[in-house]
């Protein structure tokens, strides 16, 4: 397949308008919509964003590459577009983008288009290409351009092939050849050198920065005398996938990834990790210390790695903190969607029927105390811990869990138990790191667990247990007991939160609580689940009122996409607003924070109990007072809908 057969010349945009990010990913998708190649604008530019938000796809060089693979897209497209003046792009080397590539990919791309989209990404390495795609006129003129970049490209890896058959058959002859081809799957760079280094690349997507990278770490390893062999994590799995003798004789390791690649391999060697762009732009630094084994050296403990050095442990307490949080809470999650509304579909049989209705029963017991409930905490705490400690940690963070479970220390029992688990493990890898290398096999079968789970337990069960068991009896006495004057107080704050960062820390941090009370309290009653989520429904809901009624405020791309979130907002899926909030944060936060933050306070004021962890409309008719519910979310998303559409100003007035 050509490339061109992706980059058609309808969706070119010879001369961007835009003069900032926003606005260049809101032109570009506005072409991608045109053409049709896109079937919902709002869902594919969130995933843009999303992509963003991992690193920025302005890869310097005056190159952007915003790109996303989603169920949004109809039909593999790359849209070419290019900036005069240029405009900030947030570039890794600072320097406006010039020439810009949106790459969007569906869902079940075939291997023929991920392998041209592969193709596009290695072009880009060229800077004369570059030079020349900014001197076109005319989406012709570009498409001729890649057509014949393309075609030499073909001729020169058919020479390639060619010169390895050659060289193959003069090895069965007793002939040897000095250099060393360079084609995808094999080692590149010199014969005579025996500087040796292997790589690993890869990005979110698996669509450009992958093999981007890959090249340019080529490309570089050839220029500077150097052997490398390089795997690449892409869209279509790992390809030219290392050795275990090419690990061995390796010098250096080089991960070049933004994503989770299999390391356990690496065990003992010097392994540099680096984002996928320094794989791009800083390709010689990195060749070079991996040479020199100027890299923390990574170590593997059951089944998984850990490195050793000044590298580790870069980011910062907080952020480490809300990751291994957020590992227990992801995995936790469908535990409590799934058993929860299953509960909640089991109370309105009761109603119907009988507390011994066999339906009821049944229900109950898959969702409730005895099924998916009785796995929250569990779960919780122990991949809080495998984020910690990896696999390890896994089960004695689960069993701290359980413990508390049992003995009522509830959810914060849970949390401290997990936080505990991760890092006991990573003491005993400490404690244990002298002992002879001949009981290494021993580690993660025999002494982590029996060690791990008798410290875990015996904290668990004279700490844990009796201070978090009273907290936690307290915190739901002093909850149920609340006046209405502050349980509308809290069911703002609560609310109000859903829509700080719309999925966020502060998001979750309040929906986790209203989780925690909901499987803590005994009869899930569900009364902050109710403030959680009307506030989280009114953002989606608010920005499709908006776009409605208030037409001239938004380009007729909003507007589309603004239908959209009635669909999101019903379905409590807050995240349909990030894209509006992303282009206007001030107006679209503001509003939307002070309408979910009366959506909140109104659940408690009318005292409304949602007995199901998700679902919004959908499980409306569980509550104890659907009409008062589906009102305070009305309320909510008008107010926050007409503040958003009277302060917006119009398109040609945004600065």
């Amino acid at each position: 397949m050509r490339i061109t057969d992706l980059m058609i010349q309808e969706t070119m945009i010879m001369d961007l308008q835009a003069t900032t990010k926003d606005e260049a990913i809101d032109e570009l998708i506005a072409s991608l919509n045109r053409s049709g190649r896109i079937n919902d604008p709002v869902l594919f530019k969130e995933m843009i964003y999303k992509r963003e938000a991992e690193s920025s796809t302005g890869i310097g060089g005056g190159i952007a590459m915003p790109h996303a693979k989603t169920t949004a897209v109809n039909e593999p497209t790359v849209v070419f577009a290019k900036s005069r003046k240029g405009l900030d792009f947030e570039a890794l080397d600072d320097q406006p983008a010039h020439v810009f590539f949106m790459i969007a990919a569906p869902e079940g791309a075939g291997n023929t288009h991920l392998r041209t989209l592969a193709a596009l990404s290695r072009l880009l390495i060229d800077s004369d290409f570059i030079s020349q795609l900014m001197s076109t006129d005319t989406p012709a003129e570009v498409s001729a351009l890649f057509d014949a970049k393309q075609a030499e490209a073909a001729e020169k890896e058919a020479a390639k092939e060619k010169a390895k058959a050659e060289k193959a058959a003069n090895a069965a002859s007793g002939s040897t050849s000095n250099q060393q081809q360079h084609t995808s799957g094999m080692i590149v760079g010199n014969a005579n050198s025996e500087d040796f280094v292997v790589a690993v690349t890869a990005c979110p997507t698996g669509i450009a920065h992958t093999f981007m990278a890959e090249d340019a770490l080529k490309k570089k390893a050839q220029e500077m005398g150097i052997n490398i062999r390089v795997e690449t994590n892409g869209s279509e799995g790992a390809q030219n996938v290392l050795t275990a003798d090419e690990i061995a004789r390796a010098k250096g390791v080089i991960v070049a990834a933004d994503k989770n690649v299999e390391m356990a391999r690496f065990d003992g060697k010097p392994v540099l990790q680096r984002p996928v762009s320094d794989g791009i732009r800083k390709s010689e630094e990195l060749i070079r210390k991996a040479v020199n084994g100027d890299a923390p050296i990574y170590r593997s403990q059951g089944g998984n790695a850990k490195e050793e050095g000044a590298s580790a442990g870069k980011i910062s307490v907080g952020s480490k903190i809300y990751k291994d949080l957020m590992n227990g809470i992801s995995h936790m999650l469908p535990f409590v969607v799934g058993g929860g509304i299953l509960l909640a579909i089991s109370f309105l049989f009761e109603q119907l029927a009988s507390p011994e209705n066999p339906i009821v029963q049944l229900l109950q017991t898959i969702g409730g105390g005895t099924g998916a409930f009785h796995f929250l905490i569990p779960v919780l705490a122990g991949f809080i811990a495998m984020s910690i400690g990896d696999r390890p940690a896994l089960m004695p963070g689960m069993v701290g869990g359980l413990m508390a479970v049992n003995s009522n220390a509830g959810f914060l029992g849970g949390l401290a138990a997990g936080f505990l688990a991760g890092y006991v493990v990573i003491g005993l890898r400490k404690l244990f790191k002298g002992l002879p290398k001949a009981i290494d096999g021993l580690k993660p079968i025999l002494l982590y667990p029996v060690f791990g789970l008798l410290i875990v337990g015996a904290i668990s069960f004279y700490v844990f247990d009796p201070i978090f068991g009273s907290l936690n009896t307290w915190l739901v006495d002093a909850l149920g007991n609340l006046g209405t004057g502050n349980a509308v107080l809290l069911g703002l704050l609560l609310g109000g939160m859903m829509s700080i960062d719309m999925g966020g820390p502060f998001n979750k941090a309040a929906y986790t609580f209203a989780i925690g009370v909901f499987t803590s309290s005994g009869n899930t009653d569900g009364a902050w689940m109710a403030a959680v989520m009307a506030g989280g429904m009114v953002p989606p809901l608010a920005i499709a009122l908006a776009t409605t009624f208030f037409k001239s405020k938004f380009t007729e791309q909003e507007r589309k996409s603004g239908l959209t979130n009635y669909v999101l907002g019903f379905s409590f899926i807050t995240e349909g607003a990030i894209p509006f909030a992303a282009a206007d944060p001030l107006r679209v936060l503001t509003s939307c924070i002070l309408g979910s933050a009366v959506a909140g306070g109104l659940t408690q004021l009318w005292s409304i109990n949602v007995p199901a962890p998700h679902g919004g409309i959908f499980v409306a008719a569980l509550a104890n007072h659907a009409l008062l519910f589906l009102l305070a979310v009305a309320i909510g998303s008008v107010i926050s809908g007409l503040i958003l559409g009277l302060w917006k100003k119009s398109p040609t007035l945004v600065k």
